[in-house]
């Protein structure tokens, strides 16, 4: 199963600067797309279908124009859960799960910390999350968790780790909580496999970081203990630029 993860800060804009193209080329199994800002009827739905997503499943928030998940994919999974059935995180659509035969796949968004309320906030939602996984794992242990974390986890992972260790998505409670999320049971897939790598998923729009290659690796693809071995692919595709994310990417045999 190839698993693709992309933030795409608007599925609307991302689908005008041929989205649809990119994605029938890459062709992935299931996708995981963040921040759709948008509702299922703001879009035509059949644009997927027609490149053979026919399973889409939207879980939008509840404010318009804001944050939002979704799942395609090829192939009807078993079970779709949408969010984590804690309110305050899915008030604002940040989580669906999609159970098949041999793996589930959650599409996440974990909120950024852009002021001091939203940052307690990120916080509260990262705690309450791990006690989720924690429980549900014991339910389904074969689990990929896709998505935008707006975390780095180490120095690698950002482009100057010095300047930016007071910003949020670097901070060191973020990066702790990170840590004991994958102490939990989880590998960073990308990390696994390219351990020295220096590659980001995501680039301001300001100050031309993104043509100087000044940027955070804040998408991540965390598979499960059981799922480890079985990772045979992961990497990150900068080359799609439909958002100022770009995709990334999985594989589990």
């Amino acid at each position: 199963m190839v698993v693709v993860s992309y933030n795409v800060n608007g599925i609307r804009a991302a689908l005008r600067k041929e989205f649809i193209t990119w994605l029938t080329h890459a062709n992935p199994d299931v996708v995981c797309l963040q921040e759709i800002k948008a509702n299922p009827e703001q879009f035509d739905e059949k644009v997927f279908h027609e490149i053979g997503y026919k399973y889409c499943y939207w879980y939008p928030a509840q404010k318009k124009g804001y944050s939002g998940v979704a799942i395609l994919s090829k192939t009807e999974p078993n079970n779709v859960v949408y969010g984590t059935g804690i309110d305050y995180m899915d008030f604002e659509g940040r989580s669906i799960r999609a159970d098949f035969d041999e793996v589930s796949v959650m599409s996440l968004y974990l909120p950024s910390g852009t002021n001091m309320d939203r940052l307690e906030f990120k916080l509260t939602f990262m705690d309450d999350f791990q006690t989720y996984i924690n429980q549900l794992t014991q339910e389904i242990p074969n689990l990929v968790i896709s998505g935008d974390y707006n975390i780095c986890h180490e120095a690698i992972d950002i482009h100057d780790p010095v300047r930016l260790k007071n910003v949020s998505g670097f901070l060191p409670v973020e990066r702790t909580w990170l840590s004991g999320f994958l102490e939990s049971g989880f590998t960073d897939s990308f990390r696994h496999l390219n351990p020295e790598r220096v590659e980001y998923s995501w680039w301001s729009y300001r100050a031309n970081a993104r043509a100087n290659n000044k940027g955070w690796r804040l998408d991540y693809h965390l598979v499960s203990a059981p799922l480890q071995e079985k990772i045979k692919r992961a990497v990150i595709l900068p080359e799609a630029k439909h958002s100022d994310h770009c995709p990334v990417l999985v594989e589990i045999n």
